[in-house]
């Protein structure tokens, strides 16, 4: 297996910076890769990777930067981001120097999520199994799609970004300080701006690159709104092909037409670009279809578990498995191929969810289920499955979509042999939330372990077998006679026989539901007095409304 060194902290400089990042103190020339990327939270300290690059989301005040400095440097970190501006004083300087931990600024405007996306992405060892070339000349990780873009305008002699097909960002060039304001927007928030997209579509500008197999001139965009807002830049943009599938833009900023040898070259480069996104998308692919097995393995506690447990970077530490899949509460059925797209793009915002809570943490899609795997930093049950429990809640509230996700949170497996219980568990609580016998989206085992009893019971027990005896000669009495005495028996051995509330349940008075409970004791021949044959009412009656509930949908 080749595996592809990871990125130091001057590289992510060379790539991100000026534009997004700066050093404020510290050494930018640290020896060493990064080691992951962590959100710094100051309530619930995560664990740190060594050489971790930190997040600092909230951070201004240059005293606490200087006190989290000291920490990081305690846990061998490599850098602090911190929103920009900031002025560092003697203190924080003096902090940088001792702990060896480089403090960098993160342009104002710019999307926190985004930029830890693109560093994960550089900063990322790729290993692919099945590719063993993947150290030929000329190709590089999906990483390096930001020094493909360089090279590009080191050929063109000016800034370049790479775009998808939905004008999102995928790489920039440096030299971008001095473009127009779209530009900068577009690099800041990893998308091009909604306005600008609108005049390239209206003057069928996508339409001409599309159209075309060599570079188009774009020039100068007046802002149709405002006649004093600087005018965009004129560019050169050209399609990104693979056959006959257009897999982004590239677009270079110019002062006018491209000359013959100019032309040539981004034509050229097109092709490169488009290998580059290719092989982005296959080894994307890969290393999900390699992560996917190797949890697979890992969640059976079978005798590949400890390989497969070392290779996702886990150790043998307690660990809880979620559970988590979405379900269309819509009256009209999504299409599958929409269902698909979504529970991937679920998994995704869930992988980077737990990542962020614990480094080593991690998700994969297997089916239409994403299983988790989330260590934890006690042995103690109760306080782990309440955190793995709060974790998944938090990321369904700032999660959006459009369908209806659920998560089942496993028990807690003391060490990697014990995953397959935990996997068992949080699939039981899961199959509760679906089925909708739960309100909530998340749920432990131990929250609803007598609905996955009753779910389980429902499978064992032939479709034909209920209802029987007492509760069949009921049902048969209602379905002729229109009378509703299976409501009546429900409602009573809910209540533990208390016929005032069971009255008022139904919203009858008392006498008339004594009547109708005594009719229903001589209809179904039943001893109400006898323990036994209210068990045997009660769990028909709940296995026949799990299956009603099953029916329906």
């Amino acid at each position: 297996m080749t595996s592809l060194p990871r990125a130091s902290l001057g590289r992510v400089l060379e790539e991100l910076g000026t534009t997004l990042l700066g050093v404020v103190c510290g050494s930018d020339d640290r020896a060493g890769d990064i080691g992951g990327v962590v959100i710094h939270d100051p309530l619930d300290a995560p664990e740190l990777p060594e050489n971790a690059l930190v997040l600092g989301v909230g951070l201004h005040d240059p005293a606490d930067i200087a006190r989290v400095v000291t920490e990081l440097g305690r846990s061998h970190a490599t850098a602090l981001v911190v929103r920009a501006p900031v002025e560092p004083d003697e203190e924080l300087r003096a902090a940088a120097r001792t702990s060896g931990v480089t403090v960098l600024s993160f342009a104002r405007g710019a999307s926190w999520t985004h930029l830890a996306g693109m560093l994960r992405t550089l900063t990322a060892a790729h290993a692919d199994p099945y590719d063993t070339d993947a150290s030929a000349p000329g190709r590089t990780g999906s990483g390096d799609l930001f020094a493909v873009a360089n090279a590009v305008a080191a050929l063109l002699n000016a800034p370049v970004t790479i775009e998808d097909r939905n004008s999102r960002l995928l790489a920039f060039s440096g030299r971008q300080e001095d473009v127009d304001p779209s530009r900068v927007q577009t690099i800041l928030g990893r998308q091009v701006p909604e306005h600008y997209t609108r005049i390239l579509e209206e003057r069928g500008v996508f339409q001409e690159i599309y159209r075309s197999d060599r570079p188009v001139f774009v020039a100068a965009l007046p802002d149709p709104d405002d006649d004093t807002v600087q005018p965009e830049l004129p560019r050169a943009a050209i399609a990104v092909r693979a056959g006959d599938e257009i897999l982004g833009t590239i677009w270079v900023v110019v002062h006018e037409p491209l000359g013959k040898e100019r032309d040539e070259a981004l034509y050229e480069a097109s092709k490169l670009v488009a290998m580059h996104m290719v092989w982005q998308r296959a080894d994307a692919d890969r290393e999900r279809r390699l992560r996917a097995e190797l949890v697979a393995t890992a969640l059976e506690s079978g005798p590949g578990s400890p390989e497969a447990i070392r290779r996702l970077g886990l150790k043998n530490e307690p660990m809880a498995v979620l559970a988590l899949t979405v379900v269309d509460t819509s009256t009209q059925h999504r299409l599958p191929a929409r269902l698909a797209t979504e529970r991937k793009r679920i998994t995704d915002a869930f992988a980077m969810h737990l990542s962020a809570v614990h480094p080593r943490a991690t998700a994969v899609l297997i089916g239409d289920i994403a299983y988790g795997i989330l260590p934890l930093l006690t042995q103690n049950r109760q306080d782990a499955e309440e955190r793995a429990a709060t974790i998944a809640t938090e990321f369904l509230a700032r999660v959006g979509s459009r369908l209806r996700p659920l998560i089942g949170v496993g028990p807690l497996a003391a060490d990697s042999s014990a995953l397959a219980r935990s996997r068992s568990g949080a699939e039981r609580a899961l199959r509760v939330l679906r089925s909708g016998n739960a309100a909530q989206q998340v749920a432990r085992l131990d929250d609803v372990h007598v609905e996955a009893l009753l779910l389980e019971l429902a499978d064992l027990v032939p479709r034909g077998d209920i209802p029987s005896g007492a509760v069949a000669r009921i049902v048969a009495y209602d379905a002729t006679h229109q009378a509703n005495l299976v409501d009546t028996l429900r409602s009573w051995l809910d209540a533990f026989g208390d016929v005032a509330v069971a009255a008022a349940a139904m919203f009858v008075h008392p006498n008339t539901f004594r009547y109708r409970l005594r009719r229903a004791a001589e209809v179904g021949r039943i001893d109400l007095g006898d323990p036994d044959a209210r068990l045997s009412a009660m769990l028909q009656l709940r296995l026949m409304a799990l299956r009603d509930a099953a029916d329906a949908d």
